[in-house]
């Protein structure tokens, strides 16, 4: 029979004291609190969305980040997912490796997909990378704001609202 050994209890490692995380409560603290390195593209980015957005969206900080919604006097039924909330559209976000923007049409519209897409292997210095309805950008310089606006310009809010209930609000 082999005999046990007893070994010395491991040491823990010391307790680490992380700072509370403070999300900025506006979109221009938002942008204020950007390395700099990533404030020039994104506040580009902004004024981009800004002027190529459809009449009626509106801008509000949203999960943590600026983003576009149809305001709930436009649209009272509001988000399905948060009820009470604005129905989201557009999400822009300066991650810990990448520029991140968000469109739901992108998501919920297969012809927009299919433009943004085709639109993006024509106009991006690399190759697209891509989610359901999240666009990375790895480098700043990689970002083309003009390819933003085009897709912004694409979908009203009448339009919006429309797709998403046809998508996501079947029997509501």
């Amino acid at each position: 029979m082999a005999k046990k050994t007893s070994r010395p209890a491991a040491k823990k490692a010391p307790a680490r004291t992380r700072k509370p995380v403070t999300k900025p409560a506006t979109t221009d603290a938002y942008f204020k609190a950007l390395p700099p390195e990533r404030r020039a593209v994104m506040q580009e980015l902004r004024a981009a969305i800004a002027k190529a957005l459809p009449k009626g969206f509106e801008e509000v900080m949203s999960y943590g980040m600026p983003g576009w919604v149809v305001p709930l006097s436009a649209y009272p039924a509001g988000y399905h997912c948060t009820p009470g909330s604005p129905l989201p559209f557009l999400g822009l976000a300066s991650q810990k490796s990448h520029i991140a923007f968000y469109h739901m049409g992108l998501y919920a519209d297969p012809k927009l997909l299919a433009w943004f897409t085709a639109e993006a292997a024509k106009r991006l210095p690399k190759k697209l990378d891509m989610g359901k309805s999240c666009v990375r950008f790895k480098k700043p310089e990689d970002v083309c704001v003009p390819l933003i606006a085009d897709l912004c310009r694409r979908m009203t809010p009448a339009q919006w609202i429309k797709l998403y209930e046809t998508a996501f609000r079947k029997g509501k």
